[in-house]
C-alpha cells in the first residue's frame, strides 16, 4: 500500500459543499484505506495498492462525479513527492520573506515549454511564478484578491487543469505525512 494525498478541485467552492465525512466515506467506498482529510478545502490522505497514478486520478474523478454530481479534478502525489514539493523553494529568501504569499498550483502533467512562455509572459511586479515538474509556484506579493492573476487564468493559460493551495497547508500536510 502506498500513502497517497489527492488534491482536489471545486471542493468547497463555488457553491459546491462537501462535508468532510461525506468526502471521507467517498473515499473508503472506493476501497482505500486509512483515508483522512486535512482542511475542508478538498485535501484527502489516504492508502492505494501501487499503480499508475493517472489510471488512480480517473478512477477518483468518475466516482466523485457520480456521488458528487459535478466534475472534481483530482491531482494525485505520493508522500514523497509532496515533500518534494513543500522543500522545493524557487524563489529568492528576500522575495519570499517579504509580504506576500506562495501558492503552489498543482497540475496533472508538466506544462509544456509554449505554456511555460506564456506564463512567464504574466509577471508582474505583483506576480512571479515558477514551473518545477507538475507544479507551479506562484508569488504574491499582494492579496490574492488585488492581484490579476488567478487559477482560472493560470489554467486558461497553460492549457491544463489545475488546483492551488497555499504553501503553509503544502507544508503542514508535507510534515504530518510525508515520508522523506
Amino acid at each position: 500500500m502506498k500513502r497517497m494525498i489527492a488534491f482536489l478541485r471545486a471542493i468547497n467552492v463555488g457553491g459546491h459543499t462537501v462535508k468532510m465525512d461525506r468526502l471521507r466515506a467517498l473515499f473508503e467506498e472506493m476501497g482505500f484505506s486509512n483515508v483522512e482529510t486535512f482542511i475542508a478545502s478538498g485535501n484527502v490522505i489516504f492508502e492505494a495498492p501501487s499503480g499508475d497514478a493517472r489510471t488512480l486520478e480517473e478512477r477518483i474523478e468518475k466516482h466523485l462525479n457520480e456521488a458528487l454530481g459535478y466534475k472534481v479534478a483530482t491531482f494525485l502525489r505520493t508522500s514523497t513527492e509532496l515533500v518534494a514539493v513543500a522543500d522545493h523553494h524557487p524563489f529568492p529568501d528576500e522575495d519570499a520573506s517579504q509580504e506576500g504569499t506562495i501558492y503552489v498550483a498543482f497540475l496533472p502533467s508538466a506544462p509544456n515549454k509554449e505554456a511555460q512562455e506564456k506564463l512567464m509572459a504574466l509577471r508582474t511586479p505583483a506576480d512571479d511564478f515558477h514551473v518545477h515538474e507538475r507544479e507551479i509556484y506562484w508569488l504574491c506579493r499582494t492579496r490574492m484578491s488585488e492581484s490579476a492573476f488567478s487559477g482560472g487564468l493560470l489554467e486558461k493559460t497553460i492549457g491544463l487543469p489545475a488546483t492551488m493551495r497555499n504553501i503553509s497547508t503544502v507544508s503542514k500536510l508535507a510534515a504530518k505525512y510525508g515520508e522523506g
